[in-house]
């Protein structure tokens, strides 16, 4: 078989295997027979996750405040962007790596639904424990502060999470094989 059906033949299986697929080289700094997840790895995965996430946070706080929208539909927005984007910079390689729709969906749920869920409650719990931050306008630097601020420390506490959810075999390590 192929490493290209392999990859077709992913979704159902574990990672037992992985090792062995891959001849043993490295990803993200570790073995990939290594039990153990790296922080590097995890922190990875983080920012990954950040990255769509902050598309989608900072796409969604923009448009809600630019069309003066009330805290909750400007939160509701952003979250929702948030999940597409993060979703979308998961499907994008899987699909790349010639994986089917169906199964490319199946991966990025699986991969990024806890990090993105953890994520969005720490960066808007953020926001609206800042002061003011939800009012300002665009032109503000307590927005850009506060928004900065408040992925930063949604980063510090997923990152964590995300080592946790790896080391179990979950989250960014279900496709983790179609990282070339």
């Amino acid at each position: 078989m192929t490493e290209q059906q392999q990859h077709h033949d992913h979704a159902g299986h574990d990672h037992a295997g992985h090792a062995a697929q891959h001849h043993g080289h490295q990803h993200h700094g570790h073995d990939a027979g290594q039990a153990k997840v790296s922080w590097r790895m995890a922190a990875s995965a983080t920012l990954h996750c950040l990255t769509g996430c902050a598309i989608g946070e900072v796409l969604g706080l923009v448009i809600a405040t630019a069309l003066g929208w009330a805290t909750a539909p400007s939160i509701a927005l952003a979250v929702v962007l948030a999940f597409f984007f993060g979703y979308l910079l998961t499907l994008l390689p899987l699909r790349r790596a010639g994986v089917s729709w169906g199964t490319a969906v199946k991966l990025a749920l699986a991969a990024d639904t806890v990090s993105i869920i953890v994520m969005e409650i720490v960066d808007n719990g953020v926001m609206l424990a800042v002061p003011g931050a939800m009012d300002a306008g665009l032109t503000s630097g307590l927005f850009w502060g506060a928004l900065a601020f408040a992925l930063l420390v949604a980063f510090l506490v997923t990152t964590p999470v995300n080592k946790w959810i790896i080391g179990k075999g979950k989250g960014h390590a279900v496709v983790h094989a179609y990282h070339h």
